[in-house]
Formats: structure tokens, sequence, C-alpha cells
């Protein structure tokens, strides 16, 4: 896949903290650690059942990308979880959802002690998706871009028996185009209106957003899912931004030209990936709100978290099954989330 010129980090580029946000030029940072884990360990990190620890938030799109993946591809046991705490501290992502406030597999209180064992004195920004290396304690990557790819390629042999082909050879080439625009226009869009200090840079990035939306919303007029007749990396990267967009992005970011659900076309088709197993059942709405409205406290400084919108939609009939199209190919959905890592109810429609 060809590679966007920014990653994504916990923060903006010297943003000062958590009050940063909203106060100065938005510019997405660069992945650092962006070694790969791969069947033949050619960056010193093999494939292995149970070495890595994979470190999320529920709120952020980018590891949600990494929920859905892990689940559909059956790697809940080969790939452990932890899930940080949505607010974040001006050191980031932290595990005070434990009761003791320590991850119990890593044994750390902030995600940034793993990169500060990966390289002692770094001082860069610390983001999730991030996998670790449970012996060492160190981080392996924060490559966004690469991890998903890699847990649907590389790390094959430990997919469940069944598991889709999120990343088919024969069609790379068509989703990596369409995911490489929906990253610039969209995923990254809505953050760079949203973090927009003047207005021009605020209206040149709305209106990218919504000719983007556009244009999905007419390619899937008449097809279920982006690419081919199965769910591919391209959905799921779409997905992690559009199941976001009524409950932050139109309101806390400014992408308020419609909501969602008022364009029946994608909101048919977020409803239907949200209703397939793997991808809703990784939904928290509260964490996502709770992370959104008290974290941007450059945004949004009172600090309120926004009663609405109406979840309820969610589960409504969407019919797009009659487009045809077979979600998992010729394999199965995922076994149903496992108790440990259910989603609370507060997160549910």
């Amino acid at each position: 896949m060809s590679r966007p010129e920014e990653s994504d980090t916990a923060g903006l580029e010297g943003s000062g903290g958590n009050a940063g946000y909203g106060s100065r030029p938005f510019k997405r940072s660069r992945s650092h650690f962006v070694d790969r884990i791969t069947r033949d360990g050619r960056d010193g990190w093999p494939v292995e059942y149970g070495r890595y620890r994979l470190v999320v938030s529920r709120a952020c799109p980018w590891a949600s990308r990494a929920l859905v993946s892990r689940r559909l591809l059956g790697l809940d046991d080969a790939l452990s979880l932890a899930v940080a705490d949505p607010i974040q501290d001006d050191r980031s992502w932290r595990f005070t959802l434990q009761a003791d406030g320590r991850d119990p597999v890593l044994g750390i209180r902030y995600l940034a002690e793993a990169y500060e064992a990966r390289e002692p004195g770094y001082s860069g920004g610390v983001s999730v998706p991030a996998i670790v290396d449970v012996p060492s304690g160190e981080l392996v990557t924060n490559d966004f871009q690469q991890i998903t790819l890699d847990l649907a390629t590389e790390w094959r042999e430990l997919h469940r028996a069944g598991a889709p082909d999120l990343y088919p050879e024969g069609l790379r080439e068509e989703i990596d185009e369409v995911m490489d625009g929906v990253y610039r226009d969209l995923n990254n869009g809505v953050y760079r209106a949203g973090f927009a200090t003047g207005q021009r840079e605020y209206e040149d990035a709305y209106r990218e957003v919504f000719r983007r939306l556009d244009l999905l919303s007419g390619r899937l007029a008449d097809r279920r899912y982006l690419v081919g007749d199965t769910i591919t990396e391209a959905d799921i990267r779409l997905f992690t931004t559009l199941v976001r967009f009524d409950a932050v992005y139109h309101g806390h970011f400014k992408c308020n030209r419609n909501k969602l659900a008022e364009d029946p076309v994608l909101w048919a088709y977020a409803r239907d990936l949200f209703q397939t197993p793997g991808f809703g059942d990784t939904v928290d709405f509260d964490h996502i709100k709770r992370h959104y409205h008290l974290v941007h406290s450059g945004i949004n400084p009172t600090g309120i978290v926004p009663a609405g919108p109406d979840l309820s939609g969610w589960l409504t009939p969407h019919h797009r099954e009659q487009l045809g199209g077979r979600p998992f190919g010729d394999g199965t959905p995922p076994e149903p989330v496992r108790r440990g890592e259910a989603i609370p109810e507060a997160g549910r429609p």
C-alpha cells in the first residue's frame, strides 16, 4: 500500500497537552516505530502465538480498525488485548480502567512506559493502536496503517478457521486506491476540520470531507461493499469514521452539512456493518463521546459531554442484503465476543 505522508499520534505535534487541541495548526505526526511483526521475523519480531499485546482505546478510530480486524480474523487468543482509559492526561493513554491502575499483563500504568522501554528518553507522541512485546515490555510498533494489513496477511497461520480475506491479493490495488482517498479526505479530514485554527483552513477541510462522503455514497448506491463483494480492509477503515460521525464529528468537529443518518446510502451501509459480527460489538459510544469532549479541552473548554444523539437507529433494518454480497466470502462470522472483552451496556445503542 502507498503510505500517507503523516501518521497518527495521540496528540498534535507540539500541542502542549490536551488544552492545545484547536489552539494551533493541525499536523498529524509521523509514526515513529514502524517495525513489522512478520512470518519471517525480518525486523526481529516474528509472528508468535501469545507473545504480543495489542493496546487500544475504544474511543480512537485508528485503534478501532485493529479491534475489528482482530475480531474478524479470530486472533483473540493469539494477540491479547489491553484497553486504555478513554480519558487521557498529559502523559497520554493510561490503564486506569483496571482496579489498580496497571495493565495486568504488562504491569505498567501508562503506555508511554512501553515507549520508554523501547527507546529510553523518548519524548514524542504516544499513540494507539500499539503492539507491545510482552516478554521485554518494549513497544514493537505504533504504525497504525501497517498493523491491520499485517494482521490480515502475515498472521494468516494464526487466523481462525473461516476467517475472511480482508486484503485479497487480486484486489489490493483497488483497495489501496479507495483507502488512500478515504484517509486523506475523511479519516484525517474530520480532524483537519475539527482542529482548524482559521476559517479558510476549516472550510477547505470541510469541503473535502463532504466531497468524499458524496463520492462514497455514489459508489455504494448499487454495491454492498467498497471493493468486491465481501468485507475488506477498505470497509473497516471507512466504518470507524462513519460510526463516530453523528456522535462527535458532526458537532464537535463542525462537520455539519448533514448527519450520516441523513444520507440514506451511507446510513444503511454503516448500519449493515454495525450489525455484522466484529463491527458493532467493538464500538463503545460512551468511550467515544467522553474522549472527544473531555480530552479536547481546547475545543470544548466546558467539558460538557452531549447527551445525544439517539443511538437506537443503529439496530434498525438496513436492507443492504438486497444488493447481494457475502460479508465473509467463503468464510464464517467470528464467534460471539468473549465475556471479558464485551462492550459495556452503556456503550451500546
